[in-house]
């Protein structure tokens, strides 16, 4: 842009702001990086990486390496990490929940995924190239284009899996690069202010103890490990819900996440526990019968000794084989017990696959989490349809509001994640949160997504609703209800036990591509009883395990267009087993999230007898256990609220709207029988 052009810009912003004119500025401001421009344009959300990239090469160049590649994890691998650990983030800015950096000695490189591609270019300055094909195998392919013959690529192997160091090493076997594994992180040494893991930050049991005693558990998987045919003899616990779950404890090192820095060593006769142990209460030391020796007594020991206590189980007994699981097993580790040659592997722990499967009294507190939970986005819908057509909040007053609605709600804990509150054109970032460089009013003009959830003691929760309080375009109801079809396609289904996710994972898409729509995140994920609002193995991808009963998954399709909307229907659900007519063993899932969609965005006429039957069904289910609940506490409006969005539908015309502005005769009698004024 020439001077001129620059300077007529900025004299229309300046214009619009005297105005009052907020929306029109944000919509004149440049939000991404130009850096074909002389000189760059960077937006004010772009972080200035050059002195860290100096700082970066210097120790590189130090310590033999053409290459060095920064991960966007921790030595758990988590998907949710603390502050400390975000050295993606640190040195290219980009905050999202995916990425792999690598820096040469001239270049340097991002790799993400088409949900974070916006949110790159907004975050990260022009050192950097943004790569848009996020495989092992591009990012190799990079690595041989710039590193010379016999060049050494460092990385951190307490941040890489197995899976992750040999798919690296696959790619780069015949081209004469070497991967170096350096245990002390490059980045670590540049990042002067890094923050530290706070001493007040305490290990404990959750307020109330919901699960089996964690003697249960322990003798339940070390049933699995007899059972083993390749009977293991230890088994090495790395992702820090494995640990939480195993002792029914929890922290707060990872923001959003009740979980705490450690790792479990258990065999049969002994349990090493990895934490650091200044912040563990004796209360919490009687707990786990710390102070004595046995089967059922925890030996407490200090985090960073993991390595050197694992080393010396594998070398001085002969006959030892650590059972771990690939997935959640840091390279670090893995060394250890590889040169030893004393490695038994399965994709993920038999803590991780028992977890995955709540019991009866794990299912029930559950539901009941979402029951309450409904109660807060209800609350946010209805106050956002009264203050909206004000023109006064905004992306963050919103996600400020349902968090504090969820603050009110017995037992919780804060939110599970931080809130994708996002208008218009922000919607159609898929995992957008606004900040307030980027928050924007909402209007009646435009669609509103809200993806939010809740840690409750009993359960953690996550829902998306996506609404428009104007009149939205043929265009915007077609996508919403091929979405919403996509929704109940995938609760509906009938399926035999053991069927994998993966195969079922298409009729959450299969509206959409009729009219050649898709989107680019995955369909769903597991959650669980106050742990992380991403729960592994359960959902709908190629390394998910099959479903059983019991287990609790998200659905969740969407559609997003660029710069303009984005629309995202979420729900979880429990695998509920069914009666067949002939079959026997065959599953189901059950709703357990128990908020309305929104009626102006569905075209009844799109949706078959079958959806529809499904839809009233499941409005019948929120009346039925939100109104009980809305009375319990005393919310007469909500429940108004409530009955009005969940009118049933019926098959005349091609509109949801309800049909007159006057009650219908549903709706009086519903209104008698809940004892609402109308």
């Amino acid at each position: 842009m020439c001077f001129w052009g620059k300077m007529l810009s900025i004299l229309a912003l300046l214009l619009l702001a005297l105005q009052g004119n907020v929306s029109g500025v944000a919509l004149l401001e440049a939000t991404e990086r130009n850096c074909s421009l002389s000189p760059p344009f960077l937006p004010s959300t772009a972080v200035n990486s050059s002195l860290r990239l100096q700082e970066l090469r210097e120790r590189m160049l130090l310590s033999g390496i053409s290459a060095y590649i920064i991960p966007g994890t921790d030595a758990h691998l988590s998907e949710y990490i603390a502050p400390r650990d975000a050295r993606l983030a640190f040195m290219t800015g980009f905050t999202g929940s995916t990425g792999t950096a690598v820096v040469t000695p001239g270049k340097a490189a991002l790799w993400t995924d088409s949900r974070y591609w916006v949110q790159a270019e907004r975050q990260m300055d022009c050192n950097w190239e943004l790569q848009k094909d996020v495989s092992i195998g591009s990012i190799a392919e990079w690595l041989i284009s710039e590193v010379p013959h016999g060049g050494n690529i460092g990385f951190d192997p307490f941040l890489f899996s197995l899976k992750t160091q040999e798919a690296y090493g696959m790619s780069l076997e015949s081209s004469n690069r070497s991967l170096k594994s350096m245990p002390g992180n490059l980045v670590d040494q540049v990042w002067k202010e890094r923050p530290p893991i706070s001493p007040d930050s305490l290990i404990r049991l959750p307020d109330r103890v919901i699960q089996r005693p964690w003697q249960m558990k322990v003798e339940q998987i070390r049933n699995h490990m007899k059972e083993n045919p390749y009977e293991p003899t230890a088994l090495l616990l790395s992702a820090l819900d494995e640990t939480a779950w195993l002792f029914n404890m929890r922290g707060n090192d990872i923001p959003y996440n009740p979980f705490f820095y450690s790792y479990t060593l258990l065999t049969m006769d002994e349990i090493w526990l990895f934490l650091h142990r200044e912040r563990v209460t004796e209360e919490l030391r009687t707990y786990l019968n710390a102070s004595c020796s046995g089967p059922f007594c925890v030996q407490l020991k200090s985090y960073d000794t993991i390595l050197d206590h694992l080393k010396e189980y594998v070398s001085s007994r002969p006959d030892v084989k650590v059972w771990i699981g690939t997935e959640y097993t840091n390279y670090a580790l893995y060394e250890i017990i590889k040169t030893e040659d004393k490695v038994m592997s399965t994709s993920y722990s038999p803590v991780l696959t028992t977890k995955a499967v709540k019991d009866d009294t794990e299912q029930r507190i559950l539901r009941d989490a979402h029951v309450r939970d409904a109660v807060a986005v209800m609350q946010l819908l209805m106050w956002l349809e009264k203050v909206v057509p004000t023109g006064k909040e905004t992306e963050l007053s919103a996600s400020a509001y349902v968090n504090r609605c969820r603050s009110k709600q017995k037992d919780n804990r804060g939110p599970s994640f931080e809130t994708i509150s996002a208008s218009g054109p922000n919607a159609a970032l898929a995992h957008y949160s606004p900040t307030v460089e980027s928050n924007r009013h909402l209007t009646v003009e435009e669609m509103y997504l809200v993806d939010s959830g809740g840690q409750y003691l009993d359960g953690t929760t996550d829902i998306t609703r996506t609404v428009h309080w104007g009149t939205p375009t043929a265009m915007q109801k077609e996508a919403y209800t091929r979405v919403l079809i996509g929704n109940i396609e995938i609760s509906r289904t009938i399926f035999p036990s053991g069927t994998r996710g993966v195969n079922l994972e298409m009729l959450g898409r299969r509206a959409l591509w009729e009219v050649g729509l898709n989107y680019g995140h995955g369909t769903g994920h597991g959650v669980g009883n106050y742990f992380g609002v991403h729960e592994w193995p359960v959902g709908f991808q190629g390394n998910n395990i099959p479903f059983r009963e019991g287990m609790f998954t998200s659905i969740e399709p969407g559609y997003y267009k660029d710069n303009d909307f984005g629309i995202r229907i979420e729900d979880v659900v429990v695998v509920v087993p069914i009666h067949t007519k002939y079959g026997h063993n065959y599953l189901t899932f059950d709703t357990v999230s128990l908020v309305p969609y929104d009626r102006k965005l569905i075209d009844i006429s799109l949706l078959s007898p079958v959806q529809l039957q499904w839809l009233n069904k499941y409005y019948e289910t929120i009346r039925r256990l939100m109104g009980p609940e809305l009375d319990r506490q005393g919310l007469h409006e909500e429940k108004s609220w409530m009955l009005r969005h969940t009118e049933p539908f019926v098959e005349s015309g091609s509109s949801s709207s309800l049909q007159s502005s006057s009650p219908t005769l549903v709706t009086l009698v519903v209104a008698v029988l809940y004892n609402v004024a109308l």
